[in-house]
C-alpha cells in the first residue's frame, strides 16, 4: 500500500503574501495598543527630548554649566525612558505584563518625567548664555515637557472616565424599604 491512499496531506498551503503574517521586525511590532492620541503623544515625547538633547550637545561652552549638565541629564533619560515605553506597548513584551500595571507604570513615568524636564527646561533658561543651540535646546525641552504633561493629562482622564463608568449606579434611599410583593 502506498503512503498517498492511507494518508491525506496535513499541512496547508503557504498563504502568500496577500494573506500571510507579517514577517521579519514587522511581526513583532505592532502600535495597534496605543490609542491615536496617545500613540502620537508617544512619538512627540520621543522625538522632542532627542531634540533637545542633540540641541544641548551641540553646546561647546558654558558661563554656569549646571543647569545645562542638569538639562543634558533630564533631556537623555527622558528620551531613554520614552523609548522604553514605546517599545513595551508596540513589542510581545505587553503581552508578558500585567497591562493595568504597564498602564500605572506609564502615567506615574510621563507625569514624573513631564515635571522634572519642566523644571529642567526652566533652570537651563535661567542659566544658559543665550546662544542658539542653547535656545533651540530649551525650546525644544519645553515642548517635551508639554507632550509629557498633556500625555499624562489625558491619561487620568480616560481613567477618571473608566472608573466611573464602571461603578455602579447609585440605588434610591427608599427603594430598599419598599415591599417586594406590594
Amino acid at each position: 500500500m502506498e503512503n498517498g491512499a492511507v494518508y491525506g496531506p496535513t499541512t496547508e498551503e503557504d498563504p502568500g503574501p496577500a494573506r500571510g503574517a507579517r514577517r521579519g521586525l514587522a511581526a513583532y511590532f505592532s502600535v495597534g495598543r496605543l490609542r491615536l492620541p496617545g500613540l502620537a503623544f508617544k512619538v512627540l515625547q520621543l522625538l522632542f527630548s532627542l531634540l533637545a538633547f542633540i540641541c544641548e550637545e551641540v553646546v561647546s561652552q558654558c558661563t554656569l554649566c549646571g543647569g545645562l549638565y542638569f538639562f543634558e541629564f533630564v533631556s537623555c533619560s527622558a528620551f531613554l525612558l520614552s523609548l522604553l515605553i514605546l517599545i513595551v506597548y508596540c513589542t510581545p513584551v505587553y503581552n508578558q505584563v500585567d497591562p493595568d500595571k504597564v498602564k500605572q507604570s506609564d502615567f506615574y513615568i510621563t507625569l514624573g518625567t513631564g515635571c522634572v524636564f519642566l523644571l529642567a527646561s526652566i533652570i537651563f533658561v535661567s542659566t544658559h548664555d543665550r546662544t542658539e543651540a542653547e535656545m533651540a535646546a530649551s525650546v525644544f525641552g519645553f515642548l517635551a515637557s508639554i507632550m509629557f504633561l498633556c500625555d499624562a493629562v489625558i491619561v487620568f482622564i480616560w481613567k477618571r472616565r473608566e472608573s466611573q463608568a464602571r461603578k455602579p449606579e447609585a440605588t434610591r434611599p427608599g427603594g430598599l424599604t419598599e415591599p417586594l410583593n406590594g
